[in-house]
């Protein structure tokens, strides 16, 4: 899959970049994983959510950067796509596991009875910063001129 295809397949469509909404949406996903930190020892699903919530608002983020933005139905699943192709087999592990954290999420707030364990709770988190930061330093880098107060 490309961009090329996801745009064909009408789950992306171009936009003018707006770097207000890329910097609004990486200072929420870093609020975001500073909220799940502390929310680790009082609640492992939520804390897993709203990981999960981080880089998806990262990733949203990378889109708006690149001058897109998902549509239709499906779009955590289109952003988690867009990211893994931007990122590249590089980061295949990471996006995978931002695949995963979408079912699961999706699997916590519809059927809450489903436990999250501690570990991988704390794992999210690790993951989730390791997004966050290579999306941040992509954004930089594509955009030089722009300062990013984060």
């Amino acid at each position: 899959m490309n961009l090329e295809k996801l745009e064909q397949k009408n789950l992306i469509e171009s936009i003018q970049v707006n770097t207000k909404q890329v910097t609004s949406n990486l200072s929420r996903a870093k609020k975001d994983l500073k909220t799940a930190k502390t929310t680790l020892d009082v609640d492992e699903e939520w804390t897993y959510t709203i990981c999960y919530h981080a880089m998806l608002r990262a990733g949203r983020a990378l889109m708006l950067g690149r001058g897109y933005r998902p549509k239709g139905k499906d779009q955590h699943k289109t952003v988690v796509t867009f990211c893994s192709i931007v990122l590249g087999t590089n980061y295949k592990t990471l996006t995978n596991k931002f695949d995963r954290m979408r079912r699961k999420r999706h699997h916590f707030i519809y059927e809450p009875d489903r436990p999250i364990p501690y570990s991988e709770a704390k794992q999210s988190i690790k993951d989730t910063e390791k997004l966050v930061d290579k999306i941040i330093e992509i954004i930089k880098q594509s955009n030089p001129q722009t300062t990013l107060e984060l």
